[in-house]
């Protein structure tokens, strides 16, 4: 059975609302084609900064800039009508203070049209994501492993174990009643997601989490099996589209070579079809 997308967009208020009911959906996108496919079958389409990754080739997300977000939105902006449609703020663009990310975040949404914007840190960006929501940006916060910090954290690991827990409980409270929307828990262990989805009043949306979070988000490109330079544990493949590309390519040069590609079929005749000489 195919899901029935939605004929309205939900807004970050409803996606508040949305707190301990109907899990909510979320994959990310950075084109237009791919946008158009999810669009009303999830909840929340991000155009995350995994784009330099997954599309550019880049070893992490910090090389990420404001153009290339701009780009990407612009892109899956023209493929959403239903879909509440969230834009990541790269690395740089709002940690030197809320000034500075106002400024950005308002440029995001000017050029792109999305309806939010996701930043990660806890308790030290409270006070930003306050400034921003005051003046009108809804803000989605990110907790646990946030990869732009990749370097300062020691790597892509596990947050939250034994005690660090009550810190990442202190840094989910603390977006929270800054006035974030939603927040992401990325790559903690499953029973605090859980007593972070109990504890906070808006919903938790996992990735590497647990199935108790209010949500679930995954990079689409690792969930078609696309993108396959490696798999985080957290991630299940739905189909494995990157293979089946490899070996359309292949059986496509093969043609090539030997001339059967094109074929009859696929040239045109000096004279039009119907029409005699």
């Amino acid at each position: 059975m195919s899901a029935t997308p939605r004929q309205t967009a939900p807004t970050p208020a409803a996606i508040r609302a949305a707190k301990g009911g109907t899990p909510l959906v979320a994959l990310t996108a950075y084109t237009t084609p791919t946008a158009r496919m999810m669009d009303g079958v999830v909840d929340i389409v991000l155009v995350g900064d995994s784009v330099g990754m997954v599309l550019h080739g880049l070893p992490s997300t910090l090389g990420v800039t404001m153009e290339m977000m701009i780009l990407h939105g612009q892109a899956v902006r023209r493929g959403l009508g239903a879909s509440l449609m969230v834009v990541d703020m790269p690395f740089g663009s709002y940690e030197a203070g809320p000034e500075t990310a106002f400024a950005n975040a308002a440029r995001l949404m000017s050029e792109t049209g999305c309806e939010a914007v996701k930043l990660e840190g806890g308790r030290h960006m409270a006070d930003t994501i306050r400034f921003l929501v005051a003046r009108g940006v809804p803000v989605m916060a990110h907790v646990g492993l946030t990869p732009q910090s990749v370097h300062a954290l020691g790597g892509y690991k596990v947050q939250g174990r034994g005690a660090a827990g009550e810190a990442l409980i202190a840094d989910a409270q603390a977006v929270a009643e800054a006035g974030a929307f939603a927040v992401v828990l990325e790559k903690v262990p499953a029973a605090l997601a859980d007593r972070v989805t109990s504890e906070v009043p808006i919903p938790t949306i996992g990735i590497g989490a647990s199935a108790g979070c209010d949500g679930q988000v995954l990079v689409v490109d690792d969930m078609l099996g696309l993108f396959t330079e490696f798999r985080p544990k957290f991630v299940k493949r739905f189909a494995t589209l990157g293979e089946r590309a490899e070996a359309a390519i292949a059986a496509y040069a093969g043609e090539v070579r030997a001339r059967t590609f094109p074929a009859e079929e696929h040239t045109f005749a000096d004279t039009p079809p119907g029409e005699t000489t």
